[in-house]
């Protein structure tokens, strides 16, 4: 869990002279704002130089309209010396993005979307074909709680 130490936002800021990860604290709890690679991205179909390419911004061609910026869903995109900036997950590091690697607490990944939608699709299957890592109790309290539900379910329905 994030401590609020902005070990993150220095070493962007390090790498780029800009951060494009945000430490933001609500009621003590601390959670990062950082571009989340949006595949229809608003901050792209909207920049009338088209700076924004896939990951990160061409600051030569942005010009600081701000238009991105104000239709980004998260907040993630911000200016800084008259030029856009957003995450570009540190594109090009052999050691993957500095902000993860300078993180001590291992609050902030970069998760592997195909990864994680193969993981959920084993545990449904896994859940579907009855092998589910949770053990099935045949206990009289879940034999009265599933009729409990079933008469509730047919009562609905009436």
């Amino acid at each position: 869990m994030c401590n609020g130490c902005l070990d993150c936002e220095n070493a962007c800021y390090g790498l780029y002279g800009a951060s494009r990860i945000i430490i933001k604290e609500i009621d003590g709890t601390y959670y990062p704002i950082v571009c989340q690679q949006c595949e229809d991205a608003p901050c792209k179909a909207i920049c009338p130089t088209e700076a924004i390419k896939g990951k990160g911004v061409e600051e030569d061609k942005c010009i600081a309209c701000g238009l991105c910026m104000i239709v980004c869903p998260f907040g993630a995109v911000t200016l800084e010396e008259r030029k856009a900036q957003k995450c570009n997950q540190c594109e090009g590091r052999e050691d993957g993005p500095a902000c993860i690697k300078a993180c001590s607490k291992r609050a902030i990944s970069l998760v592997d979307v195909d990864k994680m939608k193969s993981k959920k699709q084993d545990e449904y299957l896994s859940k579907l074909a009855g092998v589910s890592k949770k053990p099935k109790s045949n206990s009289i309290l879940n034999v009265l709680t599933s009729g409990t539900r079933c008469n509730k379910a047919y009562k609905d329905k009436e």
